[in-house]
């Protein structure tokens, strides 16, 4: 008797449908076919254990499995589920009361029965869905996530008796139900790292408001202990809240990587990863014998904070140059490739020297000209060129940090963050790859970024008194375009050309050379 049970594999952030061909025939034997990785190959293990707990077995007969389409590679323990439940109803244990060609169905048993949970979840509902199935049958701690999905029954399970009871006897699982709008706007909340908790710092806040209204990445420098980590913690909190759109696409990376667990549901918030500095390259991007999603697609539609950015790996560092600039990336292996999203804020910080101190007579530690810009050196030109604002960051003083009085609370500054956004989107709204100023090409800036005569002469001395280097002129051009929004001024004006002036520290004679 031959059997067909359909679940999916995940290859970058979409998924792909499998069909599990279970045929019995004369003879003694469990060949399992199609392309399966270890974890696949020894689920015959695991299904056994499982079946012989539950009432039932793996019957003496020859056992043929295919997973379909065969020269495809499917890996991980997701297929325990579809491979057991075609193993039952080809030697006739069960029979097909409610026919299983209606659902995708994944799972990893345990040796009681029990259902593990998976990863993507989503992808998976999604192409459920666009194929025309009527149900989803996974473990139940999935089944949130996956109801996120309109247009398709979700059933949560949490041992493989429910879905025996289900095919077998009709006897139904809970449909779980989610009302995604609802949710997805009931948890925006309160941001757990407000900007109202900074004492002091107010240029440095300022600075973090362009970034964040113009998608500007942004580099942070200063001694140890001035407050680098603590603001970058809180650029996301006065981000733009996530559309349902980008909230839909992060929860789907994250989804394929086995991170929404915890969650459930929708994700809300922006992401924000911060690697340690000693991460390779391919945890970074993404990769792998079978490509997973990398740091930087983790931070997708969030910022990526890279603490001490010099005592990263160069080979880390410059492997980011392309899917900054390209805001996806692009795994390649021989018989396949994958292309994760990868559309992030870039916050970098760092010491001005080895020993964290510069120009600072006081100074515990102090390092000399030569290994200053020795540290510095680390940094590589072409990928300082994708950083658009770079800032000091001084310690505050002891009068500011007794202070009671709060600052400014993160949603009164995202509220003007957001407004700026609005503005760049009416602009850019016929350039389909460009969303905010900071990805703005030299066509966009000629057009979009015009001088008076006299910000013009403004930018001219600036560049000649301060020695900046010629690839400050565009970058200055895009944040003073961002500062101009953030007033609601159509034209840029002399005062937001000189405030851009000062974020260009790093281009400036005596740093970087």
């Amino acid at each position: 008797m031959l059997t067909k049970v359909y679940g999916s594999a995940v290859f970058g952030v979409d998924a792909t449908t499998i069909t599990v061909e279970v045929n019995v025939d004369k003879g003694i034997g469990y060949h399992l076919v199609g392309l399966p990785d270890n974890a696949i190959r020894e689920s015959n293990y695991r299904i056994a254990a499982s079946l012989q707990n539950n009432g039932y077995k793996i019957p003496g007969k020859k056992l043929i499995l295919n997973m379909s389409p065969a020269d495809m590679r499917k890996e991980g323990s997701a297929y325990d589920l579809p491979l057991a439940m075609g193993i039952l109803v080809a030697t006739g244990q069960i029979t097909e009361e409610v026919p299983l060609s209606n659902f995708i169905i994944m799972g990893e048993l345990s040796l009681d029965g029990s259902l593990q949970p998976i990863r993507g979840a989503l992808p998976i509902a999604v192409k459920a869905k666009e194929e025309g199935f009527k149900g989803f049958i996974l473990p139940k701690q999935n089944a949130k996530e996956a109801a996120i999905v309109d247009g398709i029954a979700v059933y949560g399970a949490d041992t493989i008796k429910e879905v025996i009871d289900l095919i077998n006897e009709g006897i139904p699982i809970p449909q779980t139900l989610v009302d995604m709008e609802a949710e997805f706007y009931e948890r925006l909340e309160n941001p757990e790292h407000d900007f109202a908790d900074v004492k002091g710092q107010e240029s440095i806040k300022r600075c973090m408001e362009i970034a964040a209204a113009g998608g500007h990445n942004i580099i942070l420098i200063g001694p140890p202990g001035s407050g680098k980590t603590m603001l970058a913690k809180r650029l996301p909190s006065i981000l733009p809240p996530l559309s349902l759109s980008e909230a839909l696409e992060t929860t789907k990376i994250h989804s394929v990587a086995g991170r929404t667990l915890e969650k459930g549901g929708v994700m809300t918030s922006r992401p924000f990863r911060s690697p340690h500095h000693t991460i390779s390259d391919v945890a970074l991007v993404g990769g792998g014998q079978y490509p997973q999603p990398g740091e930087i697609s983790l931070a997708h539609n969030g910022v990526l904070f890279l603490d001490e950015l010099p005592e990263f790996k160069r080979s880390v560092l410059e492997v980011m140059r392309q899917p900054l600039e390209d805001r996806e990336v692009t795994i390649s292996r021989a018989r396949f490739t994958v292309t994760y999203p990868s559309s992030f804020m870039l916050v970098a910080s760092m010491n001005p020297s080895p020993g964290g101190y510069f120009n600072d007579p006081d100074a515990p530690v102090t390092s000399s000209p030569a290994e200053m810009q020795r540290y510095l050196g680390k940094i590589s030109g072409p990928l300082l060129d994708r950083i658009d604002l770079h800032i000091e960051v001084t310690p505050v003083p002891f009068e500011k940090l007794s202070e009671e009085r709060k600052g400014e609370h993160s949603l009164a500054i995202r509220e003007r963050v957001t407004q700026a956004r609005k503005l760049q989107a009416e602009r850019f709204s016929k350039f389909p790859q460009i969303h905010y100023n900071a990805q703005m090409g030299v066509k966009q800036i000629r057009t979009y970024c015009k001088l008076d005569t006299g910000s013009l002469q403004l930018l001219k001395t600036a560049m000649e008194r301060l020695n900046l280097s010629a690839r400050a002129y565009d970058r200055i051009l895009k944040v003073a375009r961002t500062i101009a929004d953030l007033d609601a001024s159509e034209a840029i004006l002399g005062t937001h050309i000189s405030e851009a002036i000062q974020y260009r520290s790093l281009d400036r004679d005596g740093w970087l050379g």
